[in-house]
């Protein structure tokens, strides 16, 4: 850990420190949940490196008891963390990740993607698509994970995340609908608490991805101006916000946008008053958070 004697270049509290000789001091120390194969548990994870060169992984869940001979629907979930923070192994997003899949009775893949400012944004944005390709290529049963292989259906695909998680859910999808992948169909997209430009610059966004304005003219921040949008994949889009949450001005912009725009599949929307930001991760038996779980859940099993 960087010492406190160093002088600090950026303080982008509280997430991280930059000091000016280019160290980086993470603040927090999220808990670590290993992955745990035990065939009696009812969730079973595992942790699979789909780049060595890169090091990004993802960790796949499976319900511990399933009918065999029926496939799942299958999650691919993208943590949030304002790009500079987080993991699937953390406790609030693993925690979070075994829920859905327990009560969806689904498989889900969590994508661990390379964080900002070490690897500059939009690198999050390419590993995660690596990753989601990474998943593609078990369409046709022939990938090399077997739970991917044995497990999931594909005609039966669901992408999304919460906070900045999903709005690179959301670029994924759009890259999904322009490039075609074969055999894979996303059914919808889920953004919970998601990250997207209101009147304000976003300056961390911008000190995270020095290309950006920072502003509403990034199609990654207003995907409402991104050309692609009208091939953007899945048929059902599902905002997820929260009345306190400093991101939901950013958040219903998106959600008006997207219903004028040329895609032309179905939005929806569901608000969480009087809470803020990603509540439902850190008390995830509260009574609004189980309503936030309940939503979803009926939503992944609406095809």
């Amino acid at each position: 850990m960087a010492s406190n004697s160093k002088e600090i270049a950026a303080d982008m509290f509280p997430f991280f420190r930059l000091y000016k000789d280019n160290t980086i001091e993470r603040l927090g120390q999220p808990q670590v949940v290993p992955p745990s194969d035990d065939p009696q548990a009812a969730v079973r994870s595992k942790d699979v490196v789909i780049d060595q060169n890169t090091g990004v992984s993802v960790r796949i869940f499976a319900p511990g008891r399933r009918d065999p001979s029926q496939k799942l629907p299958l999650v691919v979930y993208i943590h949030g963390g304002a790009y500079c923070v987080g993991a699937p192994w953390n406790a609030v997003f693993h925690n979070f990740v075994s829920i859905l899949v327990e009560k969806s009775n689904a498989i889900a893949v969590s994508i661990d993607y390379r964080l900002a400012p070490e690897s500059p944004l939009p690198i999050a944005y390419e590993d995660s698509w690596a990753a989601f390709q990474w998943i593609a290529v078990h369409a046709n049963s022939k990938g090399p994970d077997p739970w991917l292989n044995e497990y999931a259906d594909f005609g039966r695909v669901f992408l999304g995340g919460e906070s900045a998680g999903a709005n690179i859910a959301n670029d994924v999808a759009i890259r999904a609908g322009t490039e075609q992948l074969l055999g894979m169909e996303i059914v919808g997209v889920f953004l919970v608490h998601p990250f997207f430009a209101g009147n304000e610059v976003a300056e961390l966004y911008k000190f995270l991805c020095p290309t950006s304005s920072g502003r509403g003219d990034d199609p990654r921040l207003n995907p409402s101006v991104d050309p692609r949008i009208r091939n953007m994949a899945g048929r059902r889009v599902a905002f997820f916000l929260a009345e306190k949450d400093t991101l939901r001005e950013g958040a219903r912009g998106y959600y008006e946008g997207l219903k004028k725009s040329e895609w032309r599949g179905e939005v929806e929307i569901f608000e969480t008053e009087g809470e803020g930001h990603c509540f439902h991760l850190f008390n995830m038996n509260s009574e609004k958070a189980v309503a936030v779980m309940d939503r979803l859940v009926a939503f992944l099993n609406c095809a």
